[in-house]
């Protein structure tokens, strides 16, 4: 602010408060700004993850700070502390994880013929049990067959092809189509095995067919990659600008709305940040410890490809409730492939590890500060995935918080009777009770 201005509540600049020019341009610059991101929200993700990572990193960027370093050397030193160690840890573990991932496709085909051999016939008798206690339908009378191909000549001296029922046209690729024989169904029951078997083989023909295909795949995917790094140094780079700046940006919003409610301002950025607090760095804590445990358990038990699915428990992580749920699923099957034993002790150290989780780490770090109920979050979870897809489901639970911290402070600044809640900062709770 220039020293040059009266900025004092008793200046006349002041005295308005929430006079009608102010509401007026801010309701017409925020719906400006709401049009501007809707149609530019294609473009939107990358400086969304910047304000995810300058907010994870901020605390840290501020302990180097206290050291006396200047901020922007101290966001120099946090990246190159933060992704160097990210690095370096990627690079240790990938040859450990090319190999595991290696094997594991080579060994698709005889785990899947294991799991068929073991549990196939289980499977295959309750099903004939369970359709033997179904309702049984009469048999339709017999039909007389009717040729597997008939041609028939047309007006024009075209011809047409009619087939019967005990043939089917496949397509092999875009110029080939191949007439093959149906069985029926009645002939053979199912079995799971003989599934297995068919699907198996038929997924390596195809690959085996449309090489090309697969080689054009890879050349996109290639071209994904390298444009998925140079929107990751421009992520960095708009975070670091955040960091940087981050006085300033708190300070423009404070400058739009009057000085006498601006400590009810502060209040809600202190809700806002305490709840993401709990969201955002509490996830990836909890991500880590994760990750970290079923690493330890996998390895205690032999279980196989256990580094591959360490990741994939910490990962999914992310996704509160459907994530832990969801990496639980292949560590079993992995598991019933060697011993219906390491299957169960896998099952019972992730319970364990979920038990950890839902008692003693998200309480003490997402459940005191958020406060989010547990269907809330489910709602959230489906809500975002169902309209914006894997980001929205990554990003629901934090949007949720912000939205939440938003109404109960005006709640509490509305309705002067409603209960102090956990969000609440405490000279406002101070105030409150005085």
């Amino acid at each position: 602010m220039s020293p040059l201005v009266d900025e004092s509540p008793n200046s006349s600049r002041f005295t308005g408060g929430w006079t009608r020019g102010r509401i007026i341009f801010l309701a017409v610059s925020g719906t400006l700004l709401l049009a501007l991101l809707w149609w530019a929200s294609e473009v939107l993700l990358p400086f969304v993850l910047a304000l995810i990572i300058a907010y994870v990193l901020t605390p840290l960027v501020a302990l180097v700070e206290r050291g006396r370093v200047p901020r922007a050397v101290s966001i120099l030193l946090v990246y190159a502390v933060v992704f160097g160690s990210l690095y370096f840890s990627i690079a240790t573990i990938a040859p450990r994880i090319y190999e595991e991932t290696a094997k594991f496709a080579r060994d698709t085909p005889t785990l899947a013929s294991r799991m068929v051999e073991q549990y196939g016939p289980r499977f295959d008798s309750w099903l004939a049990g369970l359709l033997q206690r179904g309702a049984v339908t009469p048999k339709p009378p017999p039909k007389e067959p009717l040729p597997a191909i008939q041609i028939k000549p047309l007006p024009d001296g075209s011809y047409a092809v009619h087939l019967g029922s005990g043939v089917d046209v496949v397509r092999e690729d875009e110029r080939r189509w191949q007439i093959v024989p149906v069985r029926p169904p009645s002939e053979e029951k199912f079995s799971l095995a003989r599934l297995v078997r068919e699907g198996t083989n038929r997924f390596f023909e195809y690959v085996r067919r449309n090489s090309l295909e697969l080689i054009r795949f890879g050349q996109v995917l290639v071209s994904k990659v390298a444009k998925s790094v140079f929107l990751l140094f421009m992520t960095l780079m708009v975070a670091g600008y955040i960091m940087l700046t981050r006085e300033n940006i708190i300070g423009f919003f404070r400058s739009l709305i009057p000085p006498r409610t601006r400590l009810s301002f502060d209040h809600l950025l202190y809700r806002i940040d305490r709840g993401l607090s709990g969201v955002v760095r509490g996830q990836l804590l909890i991500c880590l410890v994760n990750g970290v445990f079923s690493a330890i358990g996998f390895w205690m038990f032999d279980l196989k490809y256990w580094p591959i699915l360490a990741i994939v428990a910490a990962v999914m992580s992310l996704v509160p409730i459907f994530g832990s749920i969801l990496s639980t699923i292949p560590a079993v099957i992995i598991g019933l492939t060697q011993d219906f034993w390491t299957a169960l002790w896998v099952l019972l150290w992730v319970i364990g590890i979920h038990q950890i989780e839902a008692n003693l780490l998200n309480p003490k770090i997402i459940g005191v500060a958020a406060k989010i109920h547990p269907v809330i979050v489910v709602f959230a979870l489906l809500t975002g995935e169902h309209f914006f897809g894997l980001w929205g489901a990554l990003l629901a639970v934090p949007a949720w918080s912000i939205a939440q911290s938003v109404f109960l402070h005006f709640r509490f600044e509305a309705l002067p009777d409603s209960p102090p809640d956990s969000l609440l900062p405490p000279t406002a709770l101070r105030s409150s009770r005085g």
